[in-house]
């Protein structure tokens, strides 16, 4: 079976989220839900757009939609660890760029253990007229 491969850009990450897992975000495996993935990659993308004074719906005149997701899942979550969200931008192009997610935690003093990596490729959208548009330049300039 082929697996998903992520390629993460040999750069500093532009955005670093710690999110605690809460004992909701278990499964009936008593580890981190699969689904918990995607929402914690959220979470973090919405610190960091919170970071620069936007959000989803506002980023200098338009917002931004999800326009698909990736994620490779490579080690269990459990309740009380504490996730580093390493986020990343690559393929800025003029109305889409991709976010790219590393989650990790501390199970041992020093011993970083990676836990997934995804991706979500996000359009500018213009939601009052329902149209993809262009990123807006100051925007841009913050994901670098």
């Amino acid at each position: 079976m082929a697996r998903v491969k992520l390629n993460f850009p040999v750069k500093k990450p532009i955005f670093i989220a710690q999110i605690p897992l809460r004992i909701t975000d278990m499964n009936y495996g008593n580890h981190m839900g699969n689904d918990v993935v995607l929402s914690i990659m959220h979470d973090a993308r919405m610190q960091f757009l919170a970071s620069l004074g936007y959000t989803e719906l506002e980023i200098g005149g338009c917002g931004l939609i999800m326009a698909d997701v990736m994620i490779a899942y490579r080690n269990e979550g459990h309740y009380g660890d504490v996730l580093s969200v390493e986020l990343f931008t690559d393929e800025v192009g003029s109305r889409s760029f991709d976010f790219l997610y590393r989650l990790s935690t501390l199970r041992a003093p020093g011993q970083s253990l990676l836990i997934a990596e995804g991706k979500t490729g996000m359009v500018c959208y213009d939601y009052q007229s329902n149209k993809v548009c262009s990123l807006p330049e100051k925007f841009v300039a913050g994901l670098n």
